[in-house]
C-alpha cells in the first residue's frame, strides 16, 4: 500500500509522523538489555557503553538524539577516523557550495569543512555525488528516499526535520525567487 501512495503523500506521512514522535523519542536512549536491538542473554553486552552513559556526556543540541557533533568533534571529545579501515589522513576542505535550486524556499549552503573534518572526498564523492557543478540531479524526494545527502541525515546525521539548518541562505527578493537567480 505504501508503494501506491503519491510521493507528496509519502512525504506528509514521514513528516506528520517525524514531527510527533520525534520529540518523544528524541533523548530516550534505553540500556542495551531492553532497547530490543540487542540479545539481552549475550554474555558480550556488558563490555558496551549504553547510550545513554555516552551522549550524556557530549555537547548538546537540540535535533534528533540532541548531541551537537561538530563542537564535539572540534572540543576533542570525539577523533572520528576518515574512513572504515586504515589511518588515511583527513584532507579538510573549507569551501562552501551555494546550491540556487530550492524554488521559493531558501537556498542550501554546503559545507565541506565539517563534512571532511569527518569523511575522506572518496567517501561521497564519485559515489553519491559528482564532483562536477550540477552534474548530481539531487532532489528532496531522493534525500528523504535515503538518496544524497539522506543517507546519513536522517540517519546518523542530524534529522531531514531540521529544514534551516541546510536551506539557510534566503533569497534578496521576491523577484529573485521568480527569476531563479542569487
Amino acid at each position: 500500500m505504501y508503494k501506491r501512495l503519491t510521493a507528496w503523500t509519502r512525504y506528509t506521512l514521514w513528516l506528520v509522523c517525524t514531527v510527533f514522535l520525534l520529540p518523544v523519542l528524541a533523548g530516550d536512549w534505553l540500556p542495551l538489555k531492553i532497547d530490543q536491538l540487542h540479545d539481552p542473554d549475550n554474555p558480550a553486552l556488558g563490555l558496551l557503553q549504553n547510550p545513554g552513559d555516552a551522549l550524556s556526556r557530549l555537547p548538546a543540541d537540540n535535533a534528533g538524539n540532541e548531541v551537537d557533533w561538530i563542537r564535539a568533534l572540534e572540543n576533542g571529545y570525539i577523533r572520528p577516523r576518515s574512513e572504515l579501515h586504515g589511518d588515511k589522513q583527513v584532507e579538510i576542505l573549507d569551501s562552501d557550495i551555494l546550491m540556487n535550486k530550492t524554488g521559493s524556499i531558501p537556498r542550501v549552503r554546503f559545507p565541506h569543512k565539517p563534512h571532511t573534518q569527518w569523511l575522506d572526498c572518496e567517501n561521497c564523492h564519485e559515489k553519491l555525488f559528482k564532483s562536477q557543478a550540477g552534474a548530481t540531479p539531487i532532489t528532496m524526494g531522493k534525500i528523504l528516499e535515503g538518496e544524497y545527502c539522506g543517507v546519513c541525515h536522517g540517519a546518523v546525521a542530524f534529522p531531514l526535520t531540521e529544514c534551516n539548518r541546510c536551506h539557510s541562505v534566503p533569497w534578496e527578493d521576491e523577484a529573485s525567487v521568480q527569476a531563479g537567480v542569487p
